[in-house]
């Protein structure tokens, strides 16, 4: 699927509100290493970041994955703008391409809906769902406290 020299990934969602900023955040950079941050005061939660590296097999489906979704093809500029409800922020490096994306939180399916471009949303909220599902796992299996026995 191509090196990692021009592959990085950046992807941060938040909003500043009754508990501050909260946000989540993970960034690959072109070393396969994975900066994950997660912001969330709810009742004094503490930020947990966590750093590791990842391996050239998993690199190369992220890579798939970005590629099936086919995000690099789609157009912003119809899409919602940040607003008092946060901000959503993609930004991609991959074979030779970069794409940056900013525009509203999106907190579900039916945010996309009533958009002037619901398709390209959807094509965003899906990626974005599957990368959440992908890092999370890889977090939870990589920091697990007392192994599965």
């Amino acid at each position: 699927m191509g090196d990692t020299d021009d592959f990085q990934i950046y992807f941060y969602t938040g909003h500043k509100g009754r508990y501050g900023h909260e946000f989540f955040r993970f960034e690959i950079d072109k070393y396969g290493t994975l900066k994950y941050t997660n912001n969330s005061n709810y009742r004094r939660d503490s930020i947990i970041q966590k750093t590791l590296r990842l391996s050239p097999t998993l690199i190369n489906e992220i890579r798939r994955i970005i590629e099936d979704s086919e995000i690099m093809h789609e157009d912003s500029s119809k899409w919602p703008r940040r607003d008092e409800n946060g901000r959503l922020q993609l930004e991609i490096e991959m074979n030779g391409r970069s794409v940056t994306i900013e525009t509203a939180k999106i907190s579900s399916l039916a945010d996309t809906i009533s958009t002037e471009d619901p398709e390209g949303l959807r094509v965003l909220y899906y990626l974005i769902q599957d990368f959440k599902c992908l890092i999370l796992s890889i977090i939870s299996l990589h920091f697990k406290i007392k192994p599965i026995a």
